[in-house]
């Protein structure tokens, strides 16, 4: 009777694992059915316009619709809470840059280089240090000249307490020798909003947000984060120039839920790197101002364990509080 009742165990176990098989696709099917792309921000943000541009051409190439499905807030935690309770399955995918990097890190929970499967870095793209109506400057030299002029009085957004804009105003205050008050908010669009409105004075967003506030003719461009010019930013002159050492680079990857197969995720990383290498795609995201790259899943991994150890020694220099290290 023991063995009867094993063997019986042992051939549900073995049935339900041929069933859940053939429930799943291959992967030289995936997919079959709408596919979620998670995007930490509100519409209009840098890593979301990013997103639809790269969905788009994807569900042009699967037949099937990318949907795009903005998470904003906690900087990025809620998505990322969101793709760790996905199925891995391929269903469920998100975009993601080095602000995210830096919440999940400072929160040590989803870490971005242990918890996620990597499957591609999408693009990259410079930060712009910008100003509005409300400082009467054209350059750099002028705003750092202006804010020394009036230390304390002048702020600037971010789109998040330690997240990229806000690093990226904390190194210009530090290496320009002045004082800003920094104002976080809970999107890159209510800061640009904001800024146009001139109820603030600076910001340092990814360039992809940039593009659509400058037809209202109020927002300044004083310095591009690369080290050189680039196409990215035409006519913008880099940060380095007056702060020689300057930079910032941004970048945006693509990953799935940690458990998800490792042809599944072949394949995802075969159909966007094809898709990042096409004329029309590249074109759309300089047009963007972020520039198409596409990469193996071990290179991505291999990426965001140097970013990784980068910025936790740039937050406990900077005094940051850490929690212990998870797992």
């Amino acid at each position: 009777m023991y063995f009867a009742t094993v063997a019986g165990t042992a051939l549900l176990a073995v049935s339900a694992l041929a069933g859940a098989a053939q429930q799943q696709p291959a992967p030289e099917h995936f997919p079959t059915r709408p596919v979620r792309l998670i995007v930490s921000n509100t519409p209009g943000a840098a890593s979301d316009v990013v997103a639809r541009l790269v969905g788009a051409k994807l569900t042009e190439a699967w037949g099937q619709q990318i949907v795009i499905d903005n998470r904003p807030g906690a900087t990025g935690l809620i998505a990322a809470e969101t793709l760790a309770r996905a199925a891995p399955d391929g269903y469920t995918l998100w975009i993601n840059s080095m602000t995210q990097l830096i919440a999940t890190l400072q929160a040590q929970r989803c870490l971005l280089a242990r918890d996620f499967a990597p499957v591609s870095l999408v693009a990259s793209t410079p930060f712009l240090i910008i100003a509005g109506p409300a400082v009467p400057v054209k350059t750099l030299a002028e705003f750092i000249a202006y804010a020394k002029a009036r230390p304390g009085q002048l702020t600037y957004g971010s789109s998040g307490q330690w997240g990229s804009s806000h690093l990226c105003m904390e190194s210009l205050d530090t290496m320009a020798g002045i004082k800003l008050l920094h104002v976080p908010y809970k999107s890159s669009t209510q800061v640009m909003s904001d800024i146009v409105a001139g109820h603030i004075h600076a910001y340092c967003p990814g360039a992809p947000s940039v593009p659509a506030f400058l037809q209202t003719g109020k927002v300044r461009l004083l310095g591009v984060t690369y080290q050189r010019p680039t196409i990215l930013a035409p006519g913008v002159p880099p940060v380095s120039d007056t702060l020689p050492g300057f930079e910032l680079l941004g970048w945006y990857g693509l990953q799935a839920p940690l458990k998800t197969p490792k042809a599944l995720i072949a394949k995802i990383n075969a159909d966007l790197v094809k898709a990042l290498r096409t004329p029309e795609l590249q074109e759309q995201l300089i047009k963007v101002s972020a520039e198409a790259v596409g990469s193996s899943p071990a290179a991505l991994g291999t990426f965001l364990e140097k970013e990784t150890q980068r910025w936790e020694k740039v937050l406990r220099e900077g005094g940051v509080p850490l929690p212990a290290k998870r797992g």
